[in-house]
């Protein structure tokens, strides 16, 4: 089994990879795991500090070459505003909730849960289940190591 020790964030390395290993988002951050390739293969992750790793992220392998990252499509619900600060009101409720959230221009994506699917279409928004890649935003603690979660009184 081949070991990987190093890692570059996507667009770095131009040389195509031998192979993927899909992940969703809550697979994707990573320290020590073996991991398997699109190909049935597998290979030892093996590094420092643990990395969140984003779709097109490389993992250099002991022989020089190199794997892709690449995220697994998952089961969302795609959220549609009335208008942008219907979508600004609406992406607040979610992190009032704490909920992983990708925030693009005319929609959120978050991962499904009906209770909320159904706090949001009682705020006014147009909410579908779709199946794609979850890129949620990275929170304001990513870079500190995470904080604890407390009870609001």
């Amino acid at each position: 089994m081949q070991y990987i020790h190093s890692h570059h964030k996507a667009g770095v390395i131009t040389d195509p990879p031998v192979d993927t290993i899909s992940l969703p988002h809550d697979l994707r951050h990573l320290r020590r795991k073996v991991l398997h390739l699109s190909n049935g293969g597998m290979v030892m992750l093996d590094l420092k500090e643990a990395v969140l790793f984003a779709d097109g992220d490389r993992l250099i392998l002991d022989d020089g070459s190199n794997v892709a990252i690449a995220a697994a499509s998952e089961k969302l619900f795609e959220i549609k505003p009335r208008d942008p600060l219907h979508l600004i009101e609406l992406a607040w409720h979610l992190g009032n909730r704490h909920l992983s959230a990708q925030i693009e221009e005319g929609r959120i994506l978050i991962l499904r849960d009906h209770v909320i699917r159904q706090m949001l279409e009682g705020l006014g928004a147009t909410v579908a289940e779709v199946e794609e890649p979850f890129h949620p935003v990275r929170g304001a603690y990513h870079a500190h190591g995470g904080h604890d979660h407390h009870a609001h009184g």
